[in-house]
């Protein structure tokens, strides 16, 4: 065999795993528990004041547009009212 294929298979070779190592992957991958209910409560009202500003916030500019285009619309109808009056005989 020759000494790199030799190599290679001492480094590719299976090892079993340390003592413990399963327990410790369990507990690593485990969700974290909430020891503070206080915490909690207020991360909840701080996610539902977050949505409910960001609502309010859509909800003017989506006034501020529909402003815009009334004033845009009442532009063009006097133009047409004004048109109309001057070409009428």
């Amino acid at each position: 065999m020759d000494p790199l294929e030799q190599q290679l298979n001492e480094a590719l070779a299976r090892v079993d795993a340390p003592a413990g190592f399963a327990a410790r992957v369990n507990a690593a991958a485990r969700p974290p528990t909430w020891r503070n209910p206080a915490l909690a409560a207020g991360l909840m009202l701080l996610a539902v004041g977050g949505s409910l500003a960001w609502r309010r916030h859509q909800g003017e500019v989506a006034r501020e547009q529909v402003m815009t285009a009334m004033r845009i619309t009442a532009g063009k109808l006097n133009r047409i009212h004004t048109h109309i009056r001057e070409t009428r005989p």
